[in-house]
């Protein structure tokens, strides 16, 4: 890989054109396709910009929701390859695209230190061959795509019949990037699907060829090592190999948070660092003997990259991380919602974010999928949800469906963000004849919920001038609190300045390290929890409370070593790790 950072996905707007931003600049990025008329729209924006015939794939056609997701990372690909090739092509000019690629790179890197060497060469045949040497080593950032494994919707035709396994969301996701011409990886998130896992043994492209190159990759997002092994494992059984793990923090991240039983991102690193090796000598076991199966040979273990992503903010971080926890790269999500060349945030939320506090952003309950959501006060969806409650119609028109999952009152799932779901449980609760308060806590919590499907989209159509139902136009995000600090919008140049320590963004600015950060929420997240479960329950509760709490300690003891032993010029730190444990010991007394 040309650097040492990726762009997660972010939401299903803000990256789902990243690529054709950054892929010529060797950068790799995500995008997701859970929504696939998102997919559709921006198919037609892209052809129409690009002067190419387009052709609409309705709602309705046989298997129209996989043949959207090809058609368009197809022609993401063309439109990338397109614009690499035409980098390569530009002169060695003082802002060519074709500099620029060199100059992005991070110091250290061979191709930067190639290119810095050659332009310093006099004129001549000598200076020609470097040059082409060096346009002949330079690779194009990967297209990656991002598949939430448990938003796996059942479908059903107008007559109301199911559709088939085949045709649920993940799955009809799954195959439509299978059959994409793509060479690069999908990421699996939000935990293990196995009807979803198992249905990758039907695309060849998953399994290596006679050379052992895989042109679809596998990559798990994941939170702790037990959860990755186990993942890894029922895929190495079928001959499927994951490429990398790309560990994230519990709840020092983007989107949707999904929190670990108080493991901390320094332990859960450190027992990757540890067991690496183990673990893919065990999995490359089960997976040469399942490819047997299938006659297919291989003679070495392909690799398998680790990475880690949430949270990370300066190229001391960026570095360490990289440095000792042996990782091959690492992902900056949230900061590249302040980048416009990169990602599809309008201008109103752009400002939005650089005017806000750390106190803007928020672990919520604001996610129809009953996940905790990164959250934004200031966000345009929220104040539109708001807005309903007064008028007295909580809850949203439900149009896409992606999220649908609730039969409480219904025979087919409807979604708890909607305005059917909403009117119906509010009617239930005035049922129930709570005490007041109890009753306001109960209407909130219903009352919470956004709609993603829209929200998470409107940016995208926004920033494009793409025409949206003005209903439809409030704007969902779900920045991890790390982007507090990042204080203007920036340029692609200055953020990978920043990763790479060219040159520092947050100067001046106060911001605690990203593992005092997380370890900061993680006890937040404890006593919220404490305080809503623990009175007038089962003994099951008190148990996983303790638990949790015993994990935070463990975590604070390795901090304090490393930041004893490794980290030495942090000098407040240990204060704040006894402050914390503190906290644990005496106001979470359980």
């Amino acid at each position: 890989m040309s650097h040492t950072f990726h762009i997660p996905v972010l939401g299903l707007g803000f990256s789902i054109d990243t690529p054709l931003k950054v892929a010529r600049y060797g950068i790799s990025s995500v995008m997701s396709i859970v929504d696939d008329e998102l997919i559709e729209r921006m198919r037609q924006y892209h052809c129409k910009a690009n002067g190419l015939p387009y052709t609409a794939i309705k709602k309705g056609e046989n298997d129209h929701r996989a043949r959207r997701i090809t058609a368009y990372l197809n022609l993401v690909k063309e439109l990338a390859d397109q614009q690499f090739e035409c980098l390569k092509q530009q002169p060695f000019e003082a802002g060519s695209d074709l500099c620029r690629y060199f100059e992005l790179l991070p110091e250290t890197s061979v191709l930067r230190q190639g290119y810095d060497l050659m332009m310093e060469y006099p004129e001549g045949q000598r200076k020609d061959i470097f040059k082409s040497i060096l346009i002949n080593s330079i690779k194009q950032g990967s297209i990656d795509v991002n598949l939430m494994a448990k938003v796996d919707k059942m479908n059903f035709d107008a007559n109301g019949y199911y559709t088939g396994d085949e045709n649920t969301d993940a799955l009809a996701a799954l195959r439509g990037y299978a059959l994409s011409n793509l060479n690069s990886a999908i990421v699996l998130s939000a935990g293990m699907n196995p009807k979803l896992y198992s249905y990758l043994e039907n695309f060849r492209d998953f399994f290596p060829d006679e050379n052992g190159h895989i042109n679809k990759r596998i990559i798990l997002k994941v939170s702790d090592f037990r959860s990755a092994f186990i993942q890894a494992k029922f895929l190495a059984k079928k001959g499927l190999w994951v490429s990398e793990f790309r560990i994230e923090s519990g709840l020092n991240c983007g989107g949707h948070a999904f929190a670990t039983e108080g493991l901390l991102l320094g332990p859960i690193l450190d027992e990757f660092k540890l067991r690496r090796t183990e673990m893919k000598e065990e999995l490359y076991g089960l997976y040469d003997a399942a490819l047997i199966q299938k006659e297919i040979f291989t003679t070495k273990i392909p690799p398998q990259r680790i990475s880690v992503q949430g949270g990370i903010g300066t190229a001391d971080e960026d570095n360490f991380l990289r440095d000792y926890y042996d990782l091959d790269a690492t992902g900056w999500g949230s900061p590249f919602l302040m980048v416009p060349e990169a990602t599809n945030v309008d201008n109103e939320t752009l400002q939005q974010l650089a005017d806000a506090t750390e106190d803007d952003f928020y672990t919520s309950n604001a996610s129809p999928l009953g996940i905790l959501f990164n959250n934004f006060k200031g966000s345009s969806i929220n104040q539109l949800r708001l807005q309903r409650i007064a008028q007295n119609r909580p809850g949203s028109p439900c149009t896409k469906k992606y999220l649908c999952s609730n039969t409480e009152f219904t025979a087919q799932p409807i979604c708890t963000a909607s305005r059917e779901y909403q009117n119906l449980k509010l009617k239930q609760l005035q049922e129930q004849e709570l005490p007041e308060a109890a009753y306001r806590d109960a209407v909130e919590h219903i009352t919470e919920k956004i709609c993603l499907c829209e929200g998470l989209c409107s940016s995208a159509y926004l920033k494009n001038d793409i025409t949206k139902p003005k209903e439809n136009n409030a704007v969902a995000v779900c920045p991890g609190p790390n982007v507090a600090y990042f204080k203007r919008p920036y340029s692609l140049d200055e953020m990978a300045a920043h990763i790479y320590g060219k040159t520092d963004l947050l100067k001046n600015i106060k911001r605690p390290h990203l593992f005092l950060k997380e370890l900061d929420l993680y006890i937040t997240y404890l006593n919220k929890d404490a305080r809503q479960n623990l009175a007038g329950i089962t003994d099951k509760k008190p148990k996983q409370l303790q638990n949790f709490k015993l994990q935070l300690l463990k975590g604070i003891d390795y901090y304090r070593n490393l930041f004893t032993t490794v980290l030495t010029n942090f000098p407040d730190t240990i204060d704040q790790l006894k402050a914390f444990e503190d906290i644990l010991m005496k106001e979470l007394a359980f």
